[in-house]
């Protein structure tokens, strides 16, 4: 049988109602994904606030999460590699959601340090089957705006969650949300058994009749005239091995993909997810807290919608060049803001930038640079390197916070911006306009 050349049979594909559909059955799991990973934004300082919690085992909550997200993506990685993307959604959704109907009942912090952990085991792997799995089924020509968008329905899930809690902890207390997230992520997980496979895993793995059958069922919608391209058209298939992920011209990618999740993990984690914390730290009640960070939680869509814009127009790098460099002039002034309207009104555009970053890279850079072959094992090992880092991040925020206030924390935050900018721009690969199977040929320049 000839090959089935999946990837330039989908590149060369307008966008229909199939990539719609997969986009919505992605985009549903990822939302609830983004909605209890900001949930500690609100929880923790209720949990405070009523003395459930301490401020010390609030950190291990945090630390917990980023435990179990770190171990959820790289075991995601091998998995989806091995048994397909579709197999590794399902096995995380219903991990997630009851690990958090189990918290919603925890008799004592402990318990809900430790259902937090499994909890965290499911929402780093969605993270990383969800960005990939859409990958590689958008054309080139879109891919950096769908991936964007993507990016943009998992920011939702910070505004969300905040406005549900605005509004239900303060007469239902905290435990309704994780309720709500555990009864979502099991409804998920039934409507997303129908998730096609993706063509290009097939292929990779000599499913062809699937891979075949498949992608003429994505053809039979477009609408256009379609021709067979010739095989040759491509270069022949990656190594499967995993040792490819330790040799140039991976290697330098690893690398970079490694260091910016770390970065952009340590800021939004160490920033984003602590400001009601911070606010009611100040003397805030805890109604005004949420309130302050509803308004500044706005930034995150607007900030993955920019990086839709921006993506496929400005190119990967300059974008994140172009929101490390706003977050860092309007970080610098951010503490010295006193007016109470304005405050969180700077915040927001301080988000906006911060969620510019994660989209930009979690959503669409990192999941780009990697053949089909190994894509998750590798999007697993970059995210488990910026998972684990952030393990300490909760207990150096508090430290930071302590001596030298917020502005200590964002002074932080604006080096580690810096360095980010330098690392994406001085060693990373523009992917824009750029097929999945070009990008990461052999022979592909590992830097432009």
């Amino acid at each position: 049988m000839p090959s089935v050349n999946a990837g330039p049979r989908l590149d060369r594909l307008p966008i229909s109602r199939f990539h719609r559909r997969v986009f919505a059955l992605v985009g549903i799991g990822m939302f609830l994904d983004g909605f209890d990973i900001y949930l500690a934004a609100t929880v923790l300082g209720a949990t405070l606030q009523s003395n459930f919690a301490t401020m010390e085992q609030a950190a291990l909550f945090v630390s917990s999460t980023f435990v179990g997200m770190m171990l959820g993506s790289l075991i995601a990685g091998f998995v989806g590699d091995r048994y397909g993307r579709c197999f590794t959604y399902q096995i995380n959704l219903a991990l997630f959601g009851f690990a958090s109907l189990a918290a919603g009942f925890s008799p004592n912090m402990e318990t809900l340090i430790i259902m937090r952990f499994f909890m965290g085991l499911g929402l780093g792997a969605e993270n990383v089957v969800g960005y990939s799995t859409l990958t590689e089924f958008i054309p080139a020509r879109s891919r950096g705006r769908w991936l964007g968008f993507m990016a943009m329905i998992v920011s939702l899930g910070l505004p969300t969650s905040i406005l549900l809690s605005t509004y239900l902890i303060p007469t239902h207390g905290w435990r309704i949300m994780f309720f709500i997230g555990g009864v979502g992520g099991l409804l998920v997980w039934w409507i997303r058994k129908r998730l096609p496979e993706s063509p290009r895993w097939l292929e990779s793995v000599g499913r062809d009749k699937e891979a075949e059958a498949l992608l003429r069922e994505v053809e039979s919608e477009a609408t256009v005239d379609l021709t067979r391209i010739n095989p040759a058209d491509i270069g022949p298939a990656p190594s499967r091995s995993l040792s490819t992920l330790f040799k140039p011209p991976l290697l330098r990618r690893v690398i970079v993909g490694s260091i910016t999740l770390i970065i952009i993990n340590a800021v939004v984690h160490g920033f984003v997810t602590w400001l009601p914390t911070f606010f009611i730290r100040q003397g805030m009640s805890l109604t005004s807290a949420f309130n302050f960070a509803l308004v500044m939680s706005l930034g995150a869509p607007i900030g993955a919608l920019f990086a839709a814009a921006a993506a496929d127009r400005l190119g990967r790098k300059s974008t994140v060049a172009l929101a490390c460099i706003v977050a860092i002039v309007v970080g610098y002034y951010y503490p010295g803001i006193k007016d109470p309207v304005l405050l969180p009104v700077v915040g927001m555009l301080l988000t906006s930038a911060i969620f510019t970053l994660m989209a930009m890279l979690f959503g669409i850079y990192i999941p780009e640079l990697f053949p089909t072959e190994i894509r998750l094992r590798a999007a697993g090992i970059c995210n488990t390197f910026g998972r684990g880092a952030t393990i300490v991040t909760p207990f150096i925020v508090i430290a930071l916070f302590d001596s030298d206030g917020i502005a200590g924390v964002i002074m932080a935050m604006t080096g580690l911006l810096s360095l980010l900018a330098l690392v994406v721009l001085l060693f990373g690969v523009e992917p824009r306009q750029r097929g999945l199977e070009e990008l990461t040929a052999a022979n592909s320049v590992p830097a432009k």
